[in-house]
């Protein structure tokens, strides 16, 4: 008898990678519905600049070619949410641009204001395509029980 686990014919991975991208595209709609950002709440967004459905100017996609974060805090504008990602104004180096980001782009949300992040582990596809895997927390978001079973503890609380 083996001790590895069974494979599951259920993709908990992708269920779960989907479900924590959509408080980010829930968080930014907040904003977008809004109108800005509330208190001193601002965020940082990491995605991949070659993931399909990325729009960006291409001296941006020149200047990262592999991963690219992004602040929404003061200078921002034409915030729009969709169910499948956003898009944004922004300034860089005084040169307004408009991006174009799908949510399976995303790899990094993070709001320092509350001490809140979600990490999205990159992997690559039997075809070397780039495609985002499992979500972590700074502290992590799972944890293994100890007994040795396949059976994850999983902790929402919010840290202090």
């Amino acid at each position: 008898m083996s001790d590895a686990a069974p494979d599951s014919l259920i993709p908990y991975d992708e269920i779960v990678q989907e479900a924590l991208r959509a408080v980010v595209g829930r968080v930014l709609g907040e904003v977008e519905k809004n109108g800005g950002l509330p208190g001193g709440h601002h965020f940082y967004i990491t995605f991949k600049t070659g993931a399909p459905g990325v729009d960006i100017p291409r001296h941006l996609t020149e200047r990262f070619p592999d991963e690219m974060t992004i602040v929404i805090q003061n200078r921002f504008w034409d915030l729009n949410v969709g169910t499948d990602g956003f898009s944004v104004g922004l300034s860089f180096n005084q040169v307004g641009s408009k991006l174009v980001v799908p949510f399976a782009a995303v790899t990094g949300f993070v709001d320092p204001a509350v001490n809140f992040a979600l990490q999205f582990s990159a992997q690559v596809d039997e075809d070397g395509a780039t495609e985002t895997g499992a979500a972590e927390n700074d502290a992590p978001l799972a944890e293994p029980i100890e007994d040795g079973s396949n059976v994850v503890s999983v902790d929402f609380t919010r840290k202090k």
